[in-house]
């Protein structure tokens, strides 16, 4: 039953596209319910519209990303299925949607999803959110009903290699965004920003960014100002500032010890002679101010006055392109970690193929062992309690110490593949064929422990 993923993403669809097919909320749940195993409208439209069971699946839906990972009886099936379902949510045709996704099954499919919950298959390299969602989408699935054993186990696997990839590596260190080098850059001059008195000029997204990653890099005391004083009243409430209208802006560049300015005006907004008319009240305080708009919102001149360290795009971006340069040293890392969870995900996988062949085989030798020892009891007269279980208890043992090579030499040979083949030679020796089926995954302890 091969793992399969058909998907889309920031390399291959466009902007508009991927706006088209987002998913979420209740959106993503009704989706999750329209590709369920019980759902009888999923066809594989290449096959005369003969329904096409899933499985398991999970939907993994970001801003950058739609994928659809399933486990199916048929990968080629289940591909058209997906496909055509995909292109059904927003009345699509197959015909165009297809060249924007990708089709990946059972090794591809497993080191993709390693790769982006490890960041390294993202929009921005490292970026830290994608963990999240990774873990997110598979709760989602499990808590509809779509996620089975096998999804379980690889999204585990792969949450857990995103764990390893941030910890082991550098690939989330070292910022590559704007705003977090301006509020680092800020925090470096001071040493902390702990005490300082922050000012954020601009309400916008970018203000907003800033705030994050200051509050992040410890501020506590942040003014918030713009020239529609609801905006920064609005901003201040998000991150527990305050808020001064446009008119006290000389006030504030007074007693700020930082300044962040990123407003969307399309002109300069502090000049430099501004600045000058409040040093005398700042009495000799340092002032750094970090310019994140474009275009700039502070009169490049300003770094020319006493005590002023004034930075803008071009300084961060040397810091941003530095950090971005570290990140992509750490991907050879990140790949090997990647190889090495998606490796053991598939050698478990792999044994799941032999577990109803080895559950049979333990079922067989233990009704042998039950009946010797039932025959064994008969002979003797009146055996005590202890007698009985020391008994028992040796049978037992038998068992298991007969059954433990067998069981590791199959499981090794599943790990290369070989799995199907020794399990159908051990059925045949031992005359397994048609004894108490069971399915895989009703009872994996002969493969988990031998």
């Amino acid at each position: 039953m091969p793992i399969i993923l058909v998907g889309l993403n920031h390399h291959t669809a466009p902007v508009a596209l991927r706006e088209q097919l987002s998913l979420s909320g209740c959106g993503l749940d009704m989706a999750l319910q329209g590709l369920g195993p019980h759902h009888s409208t999923l066809y594989d439209p290449e096959d005369d519209g003969i329904p096409t069971t899933l499985h398991e699946s999970v939907i993994l839906a970001t801003c950058n990303r739609l994928e659809v990972y399933a486990t199916t009886a048929s990968a080629a099936a289940g591909f058209n299925a997906i496909e055509a379902f995909l292109a059904g949510l927003q009345g699509l045709s197959v015909d165009a949607l297809h060249p924007h996704l990708y089709f990946l099954e059972e090794t591809a499919a497993v080191e993709h999803l390693m790769r982006v919950a490890a960041g390294i298959d993202s929009m921005i390299l490292g970026e830290p959110q994608i963990l999240g969602q990774v873990s997110d989408a598979f709760s989602r699935a499990q808590g509809a009903g779509a996620a089975g054993l096998v999804l379980s186990q690889l999204f585990g696997r792969a949450v857990h290699a995103g764990k390893r990839a941030r910890s082991e590596t550098a690939i989330s260190r070292h910022t590559t965004s704007m705003s977090h080098a301006a509020a680092r850059l800020a925090a470096s001059a001071f040493g902390t920003l702990q005490q300082a008195s922050v000012l954020i000029i601009g309400a916008g997204e970018m203000a907003d960014l800033a705030a994050v990653a200051l509050v992040e890099e410890g501020a506590q005391h942040l003014t918030c100002i713009n020239r529609t004083y609801d905006r920064a009243e609005w901003l201040a409430q998000r991150h527990h500032g305050r808020a001064l209208p446009w008119s006290e802006l000389p006030q504030a560049l007074a007693a700020a010890d930082v300044i962040v300015a990123a407003t969307g005006a399309p002109h300069t907004v502090i000049y430099a002679t501004d600045v000058a008319q409040v040093l005398p009240r700042r009495q000799g305080k340092p002032l750094v101010i970090v310019d994140i708009a474009l275009p700039r919102d502070v009169e490049p001149e300003t770094s020319l006055l006493p005590g002023v360290m004034r930075y803008d795009m071009d300084h961060l971006q040397g810091a941003v392109d530095a950090n971005l340069a570290q990140r992509q040293a750490a991907v050879p890392q990140v790949e090997a970690i990647v190889r090495q969870e998606a490796g053991e995900f598939l050698c478990w996988l792999a044994g799941r193929q032999v577990v109803p062949v080895l559950v049979n085989l333990r079922h067989k030798v233990e009704a042998m062992a039950h009946a010797e020892l039932a025959s064994a009891l008969r002979t003797l007269d009146h055996a005590d309690p202890r007698t009985e279980q020391a008994m028992a208890l040796l049978a037992h043992r038998i068992v298991r110490k007969m059954l433990h090579e067998p069981t590791v030499r199959l499981k090794a040979e599943a790990a290369h593949g070989n799995g199907i083949v020794y399990a159908d030679a051990l059925a045949e020796l031992f005359a397994l064929d048609g004894e108490m089926p069971v399915m895989p995954g009703t009872n994996a302890s002969v493969y988990d422990h031998g």
